[in-house]
């Protein structure tokens, strides 16, 4: 069995790529693939704790994930819908062009 401590240090880095990707970044599709290494590395904790918990049944951990995966799933159908709305509009997804919320 692999280490929790080489898991939890895997999904921390994996989380770290994503904040550095989001804090960089001015392309909006970008941003989004960033936020979804940030929600997966949770989903990682998420069953690295539940795999590793010999008290407990890990049901309610994979129950976590499967929530936080539709939920991820639902986030990534709405930015993508508003990011296609304003490249219709404006004619480009730069986060930096988009100051204001007026069309």
């Amino acid at each position: 069995m692999i280490p929790i401590e080489l898991v939890l240090g895997f999904a921390a880095l994996l989380f770290c790529t994503g904040l550095y990707g989001m804090m960089t970044t001015n392309k909006a599709l970008v941003a989004l693939m960033c936020v979804e290494l940030m929600l997966n590395s949770a989903n990682i904790n998420f069953i690295a704790f539940a795999a590793y918990n010999v008290f407990a049944d890990a049901t309610i951990g994979n129950i976590f994930v499967l929530m936080s995966i539709a939920i991820a799933a639902a986030e990534v159908a709405v930015g993508l819908a508003l990011i296609l709305n304003v490249y219709k509009i404006k004619g480009t997804s730069s986060t930096d062009d988009l100051t204001t919320m007026r069309w």
